[in-house]
């Protein structure tokens, strides 16, 4: 089937406009501890999914609005059976019931203990605000009393106050950015592989990935009882260092960082993957660099100081084909497994409400390094963290090199390491 459009949306939570370099940083100058920095008002984001599934919607959307909730609403009124599941991330959750009283007589009984798995969680103020949502689009969760509600949690966070005002919220904006793709050619097959651009990390570090890969004798090494060898895992590992090394150096929000070389797709030229191949020692004797050097896609080194690695979780993920042939690969998340550990309720009598995001965290705590050269993924007021969110869409090529049939939607959760399950389910799915 033809391929009539291809849209990139990007629903990224925001840095609110008072919001400094410095967000991250204790009183003696140095970056927070991960929790001291998540828990509380301090790491929440402007939140933007809603936001943009309104727009998409409109843009595309076959059923009322209105009637995409309704499963939501019900889930919420009637609730759920707590599971197996959730009562472990309770019972070993350290910060949720001592930070945010609404959340924890949500998630926990008059005894202070996680609810027991298999007790009914009914959520009536998550159902209201869904409601609200249905009738009246994001607006209703952007201003006004949900709005008024958000802020009120995140600045009035006793230990760790944030600075999400609602000016932060009525002022966000989704964006549509063009499509990030790259070629893909095995031995069998030639493939063009889409997705997010940045501040998305994902696309760009499984196509470089991939392609420094195709610069090796990966292809070669035969599969020993059914999983890759050691040879094989060594080659991809040195060419994620590599990938990584610049994710580091170079990505963050196109809106305040310049892409090297004025184009991201620098980083993807095959002579620039090839180059960055020759650095990998291979065969059986091949050790490894250890700690990879960002390189100079574009022949420009940009005067950045590399971002240091820091923890990242959280993700949910979607890939739907319809009949059709209609396609959405959607990544989104609160981060951490219960986000900021805050809970808005507006204070109307009813039980629940929903956990805040705690994005901000995807920000380079250290807005510079010891020579004072600024991170490119600092803390800056409306800017956009990085993620390594890596929806994805794979098509086939043609040979007049136009994208053919749609073969594939992917993506998944996993915070950091979503690049490599992406990376790891392309290579085995398409080689």
């Amino acid at each position: 089937a033809l391929v009539k459009t291809l849209q990139a949306w990007d629903g990224r939570e925001a840095a609110p406009a008072g919001a400094s370099e410095t967000l991250f940083l204790g009183a003696d100058g140095k970056a927070l501890p991960f929790h001291a920095a998540v828990v509380g008002g301090r790491s929440v984001g402007v939140p933007g999914v809603v936001a943009m599934l309104e727009q998409v919607h409109r843009k595309q959307g076959r059923l009322p609005w209105k009637r995409l909730f309704q499963p939501a609403i019900r889930l919420a009124e009637a609730g759920f059976p707590v599971s197996a599941r959730l009562h472990r991330l309770l019972s070993t959750e350290k910060y949720l019931r001592a930070n945010d009283r609404t959340a924890a007589s949500y998630f926990h009984g008059p005894d202070g203990q996680p609810w027991p798995v298999g007790h009914v969680l009914r959520n009536p103020e998550y159902a209201a605000v869904l409601r609200g949502i249905a009738s009246q689009g994001a607006r209703f969760l952007m201003q006004g009393e949900v709005a008024q509600a958000m802020v009120r949690t995140v600045q009035g966070h006793a230990g760790n106050p944030g600075k999400l005002a609602m000016s932060d919220l009525a002022r966000y904006q989704p964006r549509q950015h063009a499509p990030l793709c790259f070629d893909y050619d095995t031995v069998a097959r030639r493939y063009a592989i889409c997705g997010m651009p940045p501040p998305s990390s994902g696309t760009l570090a499984i196509g470089q990935i991939l392609g420094i890969l195709n610069h090796t004798s990966a292809a070669k090494l035969p599969l020993q009882q059914g999983q890759p060898g050691a040879d094989w895992l060594h080659l991809y590992s040195e060419a994620a260092r590599l990938a990584f090394a610049d994710r580091a150096q170079y990505v963050a929000d196109p809106d305040f960082v310049q892409a090297p070389g004025g184009s991201w797709q620098a980083l993807l030229q095959p002579a620039y993957l090839q180059q960055r191949a020759s650095l990998i020692q291979q065969g059986p004797q091949g050790r490894s660099m250890q700690t990879a050097q960002p390189g100079e896609p574009g022949g420009v080194r940009a005067a950045w100081a590399p971002m240091q690695a820091q923890p990242e979780y959280g993700t949910s993920h979607i890939s739907v084909i319809d009949a059709q042939g209609r396609a959405v690969s959607m990544t989104t998340t609160i981060e951490d497994q219960f986000g900021a550990r805050l809970m808005v309720n507006r204070g109307k009598g009813l039980a629940g409400g929903f956990l805040l995001n705690n994005e901000l965290t995807d920000f380079s705590f250290t807005p510079t390094d010891a020579a004072g050269r600024p991170v490119a993924n600092r803390v800056q007021p409306g800017k956009r963290p990085r993620s390594s969110m890596a929806p994805i869409l794979v098509y086939a090529k043609r040979p007049d090199g136009s994208r053919g049939e749609l073969l594939m939607s992917a993506g998944s959760p996993g915070g950091a390491l979503i690049i490599h399950y992406v990376a790891k389910t392309l290579y085995s799915t398409l080689n």
